[in-house]
């Protein structure tokens, strides 16, 4: 449990200092924003994996609220990297053709995963099930918007 305290914590400092590096990475490498915004993205498919296997399987519910945590966090985060606007990876050229429409999901995806929260804190795992679907929408995005793997 401690490991994982020290990972949630960790990952909310690199979480908040990446909020405020965009003028850091519209200056670095185009290879590096784009590894960095694959890793944000990772980083949301792990933790949304993990907040699954809470809510579905015998997995001790005990980081349930850390896992819902670690996802707004790196909504925010994922919105940032794409600000660069630096083509490549698995985004889509769409992305920034299309950018209101990208940046609109996304801010909705913010919204909705602070809400998530919330709704964790004060509601529990019964109400997060609930919600779950409509506030976690990864797949409308890729649809239109990331290159299939």
């Amino acid at each position: 449990m401690n490991r994982l305290v020290s990972f949630v914590g960790a990952f909310a400092v690199v979480a908040v200092m990446a909020m405020t590096a965009v003028p850091f990475v519209a200056r670095a490498d185009d290879k590096d924003v784009i590894d960095y915004r694959q890793h944000i993205m990772k980083t949301l498919d792990a933790q949304t994996a993990s907040l699954g296997m809470t809510v579905s399987t015998q997995i001790p519910p005990d980081n349930f609220v850390a896992h819902v945590e670690a996802i707004a966090l790196a909504a925010k985060t994922a919105l940032k990297s794409f600000e660069a606007k630096v083509p490549g990876g698995e985004a889509k050229p769409e992305v920034w053709s299309q950018w209101d429409d990208f940046s609109k999901r996304m801010n909705e995806f913010v919204v909705k995963s602070e809400a998530l929260v919330k709704s964790a804190r004060t509601g529990g795992m019964p109400v997060v099930m609930e919600e779950m679907v409509d506030a976690l929408t990864c797949k409308g995005c890729h649809d239109v918007y990331r290159n299939k793997k």
